[in-house]
């Protein structure tokens, strides 16, 4: 997903998703054909609940 598709997701500010990238709270996974940053669904999920407290997502390992 592209960083605004991860705000989306989250329900943050692209600023917020960028903040967490340069903390180190989000690795990027990779570029797609125009150079924009990818990140996976699980690594931004653990971003958010690392520095969002009241962050509603539950992760559970696959089986």
């Amino acid at each position: 997903m592209t960083v605004k598709e991860a705000a989306l997701f989250t329900g943050v500010s692209v600023q917020t998703v960028y903040s967490w990238i340069r903390r180190g709270h989000l690795t990027v996974g990779g570029l797609d054909h125009r150079n924009q940053k990818l990140f996976r669904h699980l690594d931004v999920a653990k971003a958010e609940m690392s520095t969002r407290p009241k962050a509603g997502r539950v992760l559970v390992p696959a089986a």
